[in-house]
Formats: C-alpha cells, sequence, structure tokens
C-alpha cells in the first residue's frame, strides 16, 4: 500500500480531504436544527449518515486504486448494462420526492442510481474510444458507444430530474470533442450538436413549454426573486440572498447561520454553500471556490499526463464531472441560472453523491498511480541503455 500511495496526485488527495472533513462540519451546522425541528430527530442525525457514507466511500475509494484501469474495459459493459437495467426498475418501482422518481427507499436509506450513471458514463466511454483509438475516423465507432449513453440521458430525464441529465449530457459532450477524431468529421458533428440545439429550442418555442413540468419552468423565472417572494420559484433564492447578505465579508460565525432555521429550505444540500457564506462570510467563500480550481486543475493535469487515451479521457470526463457540478450548484444558488437541484461536491449532503464523487476520485488516482509507474518505466529504460 506504500508503493501505491507513494504515486497518488498528493495535492488532490489532501484538498479533498480537507474538503471531505470541512463538509461533514458543515452538514452537521447546517442540518442540525432542520433535522429536529421539521423531522423530529436528533441534531445529528444526518451528521452520522454522511460520516457513515463517508467511511464507505473511503473503503471504495482504497479498493479501486489498486485495480488496474486495463480490467475497465470488460467492467464498464457490465456496469452500462446494469445502470440501464436499474433505471428500467426505477421508472416502475422507484420512491418519488421533489416531484422526481429518482430514488429506490431502501429502509431509512434512499439511493439514487443516476448519480453513478454519471461516472459509469464516463468509464463506458473512455474505455470504448481508448480501445479503438486506431478507428476515430470511422463515424460508425464513434457513434456506437453514445447509443447506450444516450438511453441513460433519456431515462433520467424522464424521471424527471433535468439537472442530472443535464450534467450526464454535458459530460458526454466534452468527451466526445476531445477525442482525437479527424477535423472534418468533428466540424460535422460541431454542426449537428447545433442543430439539435436549435431543434430543442424549436419544439420548447412551439409548444410554449410544455414539454417542461410546471416546476421546471417557473426555474427559467429571472425576475427578481424577491419580488416573487410567496412563489415556489422565488422563496428558496430569496433566502440564498439574505444568508449571503448576513455572512458579510467576515461571516456571523460557525453554527450562527439564522436562515438554516427552516428558512432555507434544503440547506444542508442543493443549499449548504449560502449556509457556509452565511456562517464564514464571503472571504472563505472566494477561498472554497479557489479550492475547487485547484482541484479541477489537478484532474486536468492527470488527464493531460496519462499514458493512455483511455486514462486520460477518464480524468477528462470526471475534471468536466467535478467542474459542471461546482458552476451549476454556484450559478443556481447566486440567482445566475436556473436551480436544478445539483449537489455541490464535497459539501452537500448525500449518500449516494458522496459515494460516486469518491469512486470518481479513486478512478482518477489510479490513472495518476500508471502514468508515474509508466514515466519511471521509461526513464529506468533509458538509464539502462545509457
Amino acid at each position: 500500500m506504500k508503493k501505491v500511495f507513494s504515486k497518488l496526485d498528493k495535492p488532490l488527495l489532501f484538498v479533498g480531504l480537507f474538503f471531505f472533513l470541512f463538509g461533514l462540519v458543515m452538514v452537521l451546522s447546517a442540518s442540525s436544527m432542520e433535522s429536529y425541528m421539521r423531522y423530529g430527530y436528533g441534531p445529528y442525525h444526518y451528521f452520522y449518515r454522511q460520516a457513515i457514507f463517508m467511511v464507505l466511500g473511503i473503503i471504495l475509494f482504497f479498493i479501486i486504486i489498486r485495480i488496474p484501469t486495463k480490467m475497465y474495459s470488460w467492467i464498464s459493459y457490465l456496469l452500462m448494462i446494469g445502470i440501464i437495467v436499474v433505471l428500467a426498475i426505477l421508472s416502475a418501482y422507484g420512491y418519488v420526492a421533489n416531484s422526481a422518481q429518482s430514488w429506490f427507499k431502501i429502509g431509512g436509506i434512499s439511493i439514487q442510481p443516476s448519480e453513478f450513471a454519471k461516472v459509469i458514463s464516463i468509464i463506458f466511454l473512455a474505455c470504448y474510444y481508448g480501445k479503438n483509438r486506431d478507428n476515430l475516423d470511422n463515424w460508425k465507432v464513434l457513434i456506437f458507444p453514445l447509443i447506450p449513453v444516450v438511453i441513460v440521458f433519456g431515462m433520467v430525464l424522464v424521471q424527471p430530474d433535468l439537472g442530472t441529465a443535464l450534467i450526464i449530457g454535458l459530460i458526454t459532450c466534452f468527451m466526445f470533442f476531445a477525442l482525437p477524431m479527424p477535423k472534418k468529421m468533428l466540424n460535422k458533428f460541431r454542426l449537428l450538436i447545433i442543430g439539435a440545439i436549435v431543434l430543442v429550442v424549436g419544439i420548447y418555442v412551439i409548444t410554449d413549454g410544455k414539454i417542461l413540468k410546471e416546476y421546471q419552468k417557473e426555474r427559467f423565472n429571472f425576475k427578481d426573486p424577491c419580488e416573487r417572494y410567496q412563489e415556489d420559484s422565488g422563496y428558496q433564492l430569496c433566502n440564498s440572498f439574505i444568508a449571503f447578505k448576513n455572512g458579510g465579508v467576515t461571516g456571523q460565525g460557525i453554527g450562527k447561520s439564522t436562515q438554516k432555521y427552516l428558512y432555507l429550505p434544503e440547506s444542508y444540500t442543493d443549499f449548504i454553500f449560502p449556509i457556509i457564506v452565511e456562517e464564514w462570510g464571503a472571504i472563505v467563500g472566494v477561498f472554497l471556490i479557489l479550492m475547487y480550481l485547484f482541484v479541477i486543475y489537478r484532474l486536468y493535469r492527470i488527464a493531460r499526463r496519462a499514458s493512455n487515451l483511455q486514462g486520460s479521457l477518464i480524468a477528462y470526463g470526471i475534471c468536466m464531472y467535478l467542474f459542471l457540478h461546482v458552476a451549476i450548484n454556484l450559478v443556481g444558488v447566486m440567482g445566475l441560472a436556473p436551480l436544478t437541484g445539483v449537489p455541490l461536491p464535497f459539501l452537500s449532503y448525500g449518500g449516494s453523491y458522496i459515494i460516486s464523487l469518491m469512486i470518481a476520485l479513486a478512478v482518477a488516482q489510479r490513472v495518476a498511480i500508471e502514468s508515474t509507474e509508466k514515466k519511471k518505466k521509461k526513464v529506468n529504460r533509458k538509464r539502462k541503455e545509457a
């Protein structure tokens, strides 16, 4: 294990550890009042659950970093078939919460399969394209792996879970256009994507937005949220702004948020960032954003230094996965874009997401380990030849 640890991307590891521990503290602070006042649980209810999920994630992390990426190829097919079957079962027997049939309820635990679908899609696409790297001038080779991912995208979209479907779709697009395909083919696919976007917008306009649920359309209401405070679409965002204002530069102090007293719904999940700023201030808020950028940079660095196309695509996909979660969550809670219910990496409460994130980081670290091993072998070979 010492040899494996020495080859990990340590800056990414330590910053990730800091994020997870800070997130655990903030889940406790943000959830304690809602846990007791709304649900009648103890103030440590969500803290204990998040800690358990984190321990499970750590166990998976140390298992995954020991599995060579060459084994991912056949595993990825099984995972893709498995997630499609699970999503199909979910459509019939899933548990409905927040107007979406996205969870399995097992005892007191809710499992959200679509969170795992993101990482599975990344690994599946990377393995397929890595295996067929010499045939990327063949449009059939390029299109084939997109079919199961589009099926997953559609199954998540009809739950309906627009935020998760959007992330799966964008990750797929970023990975696809990162492929070293011929320029002519690349330009054709760009035109195809633009055409698809125009088609979707056209359908939305023609149907007067009927392709979206009413609560989804409300998210595109860009009027001042505090002018529509009594509406569902403005209540959360207005209280988010109040939390930011209360925090100021230096914050009210740890545990001293007022918005977590049932004013800001989902204060320990999607809206945990406003609570952090309210308690710690804008200084810590900016610091966390900079730390996110650092994590994204380290993942991009792993992608650039990967020893093969498969590893590079895996790390690049995970880089985009993290970036999209951070960007979509923050612009939503700041009122710069529609709210989509996307959790903030490391900090938001959620068992499925925390485990999925741990798996993603472990896979990226495995790519880093193999890149380091190959580099050392190359150096040693040159030394012997000299």
